[in-house]
């Protein structure tokens, strides 16, 4: 990975996803001996539930849904 001039890189697509990192997302970077590691506050797990938001519309009472899963 190269770094520009103004000291930009490109976080790779699969990191961004795993991170749950979209366009406005606030990153930063932490120093440790090994080197830095890139933080996403809590972005990962917003962008989870922004994901499964409303593939849940099923026509089932939760009590069918429990029944299902214990199958």
């Amino acid at each position: 990975m190269r770094v520009t001039q103004k000291g930009q890189v490109t976080i790779p697509l699969e990191v961004r996803r795993a991170l749950g990192i979209r366009p406005g997302s606030e990153v930063r970077f932490e120093l440790d001996r090994g080197g830095a590691r890139l933080v996403a506050d809590g972005e990962r797990a917003e962008a989870e539930v922004a994901e499964m938001r409303g593939a849940g519309d099923v026509a089932l009472s939760t009590e069918e849904i429990l029944a299902f899963t214990r199958k």
